[in-house]
């Protein structure tokens, strides 16, 4: 029994690895063009269904461990990398909120998996689909039992990069593609400050180990706060609180499953499960806490007005989570921080099964929705303002998109104005270039114009080089290169011809006898 519970908490790398193999294998068969048809949906799905309930069987094992004989705590598997005094274990954290939190996650990805399966039945993007929630299993799986900070960010890009996928799940219409493009654009402002807190936890700490990282006592409390407020960003943007608020109504585009498990059972509480994690450390920034719990108020009252004017299903489900995330950020804030959890578990699991059950309300209804209450038409500016979701999406536009996007286009415009000319690649070359290649380009010596240093040496040498060739070697045997090219052709056509004679032959055999012995 000694030799099982040293064993099992070793096989903890196999937990997130498992999804992680089915995106792979998913995406082999996707390549590979396994992918048409009806006899191809099964083979994927049970891909991702059977990875999934492995890392839940798995789970389970190590729950059953650790009831009887307590949690195994932090768990080395080896080195991911070092670079001089840096070493990057693979460790993960096996402790009580770790497990269940996991067990939770895997539970409820295993069941949506099952449901997808008929859900999505003959849809064009099935095996994209499967495809993209095994990656975010995997995500979320890492995100939970990272020993590490750097683990519980590749975790964190993960959950992001499946959800932008499946936001854009319909790629065609472009609503679709640009929802998730606001959705990434906000969540990168997160990972910035994920990134911040990686990085002062390595200048200040020399190591980013969860328990290191948590119960550094020398650290004071300026910069407690200062380590702790870059994941405090990554969590309110992940999250959805205010002021991130409004990519998560925009975040309601992909299929229904992948809106019950990213935006109401699991990704937006990965804000909330950090702040748990984060407990020991921002017990030492009580101004930072304070923040967090007003935060996480405005998030709620924006949750709640702008639910109430909301007439479909999935707005009004989506609308209460933001609510009830908002209110365990609250209890984060207040310091009740197992309360927190207990209320993250439970309205997981509730909000999976309501995201999951949606369309069968849709078939259920009757009747038209039920509109407003009476006392928020009766105050016009606050029913104004709740149906225009407190004009936060204007704002994060002004103040996110549209400056990303222009950002995009002066970087363009650098490329195209500066970078391109100083290498001698303009637009104009490109499509001078192409008409010398298709044969549009009537004078044979005119060669492709470009500019800057790097261009006027190129255009010279390709100049030089064009002469040599054209004026050297393809005259009509009236250069001298040229005749003495023609002499030499003309006698190894002389020796070719007295080698393929017999005597010549058989002597050259002889020849070749006589070095062998």
């Amino acid at each position: 029994m000694n030799g099982l519970l040293e064993l099992a908490p070793q096989l903890a790398w196999l937990i997130p690895l498992l999804p992680l193999l089915a995106a792979a294998g998913i995406a082999l068969r996707i390549l590979s063009g396994h992918d048409k048809g009806d006899g191809a949906e099964p083979p994927s799905a049970r891909i991702a269904i059977y990875c999934a309930g492995a890392a839940l069987l798995l789970l389970l094992g190590l729950d059953v461990l650790a009831l009887g004989w307590g949690v195994p705590g932090q768990v080395r598997s080896g080195i991911w990398f070092t670079s001089g005094a840096i070493v990057l274990p693979i460790s993960f954290t096996l402790d009580a909120l770790s497990l269940s939190i996991a067990t939770l996650v895997a539970f409820i990805a295993t069941l949506t998996l099952i449901f997808s399966r008929n859900y999505l039945h003959r849809e064009l993007g099935f095996h994209r689909f499967f495809f993209g929630m095994s990656l975010f299993t995997a995500g979320m799986l890492l995100i939970v039992l990272a020993g590490n900070v750097a683990l519980t960010f590749v975790g964190w890009e993960l959950a992001g990069v499946s959800s932008w996928m499946l936001i854009g799940y319909a790629y065609e219409r472009p609503t679709a593609t640009s929802n998730a493009l606001r959705a990434i654009v906000t969540n990168r402002i997160g990972d910035a400050g994920f990134i911040l807190g990686i990085s002062l936890a390595f200048i200040w700490l020399g190591t980013v180990e969860w328990p290191a990282l948590l119960h550094a006592n020398r650290l004071g409390t300026l910069s407690a706060g200062l380590l702790a407020l870059g994941f405090v960003v990554a969590a309110l943007a992940k999250s959805a609180q205010v002021p991130f608020s409004p990519w998560i109504a925009r975040a309601l585009e992909g299929p229904t499953p992948s809106s019950a498990i990213f935006y109401g059972a699991l990704m937006v509480h990965a804000g909330v499960f950090l702040l748990i994690r984060m407990e020991p450390l921002l017990r030492q920034a009580p101004a930072l806490m304070s923040l967090i719990a007003v935060l996480g108020l405005l998030t709620a009252l924006y949750g709640y007005f702008s639910g109430l004017t909301q007439t479909d299903v999935k707005s009004a489900l989506m609308f209460a989570t933001t609510t009830q995330v908002g209110l365990m950020f609250i209890a984060c804030g207040l310091g009740w921080f197992t309360l927190a959890a207990w209320h993250l578990g439970l309205h997981a699991s509730w909000r999976a099964y309501q995201f999951l059950a949606s369309p069968s309300y849709m078939h259920l209804m009757g009747g038209p929705t039920r509109a407003a209450p009476a006392w928020l038409h009766n105050k016009q500016r606050l029913y104004t303002a709740a149906l225009q979701r407190f004009w936060l999406e204007q704002l994060s536009d002004w103040l996110l998109v549209r400056p990303t996007q222009q950002l995009s286009r002066d970087i363009r415009n650098l490329d195209d104005n500066v970078v391109s000319r100083l290498v001698g690649l303009p637009d104009s070359a490109v499509v001078s270039a192409f008409m010398v290649a298709s044969g549009e380009e009537k004078n044979q010596d005119k060669v492709v114009r470009g500019s800057g240093l790097a261009g006027a040496f190129l255009e010279w040498l390709a100049l030089k080089l064009h002469r040599f060739e054209s004026r050297l070697l393809f005259q009509d045997g009236d250069s001298r290169l040229g005749r003495i090219l023609a002499r030499i052709g003309s006698y190894l056509v002389a020796v070719e011809g007295l080698l393929s004679q017999p005597r010549y032959l058989l002597l050259i055999i002889m020849a070749t006898l006589v070095v062998i012995l």
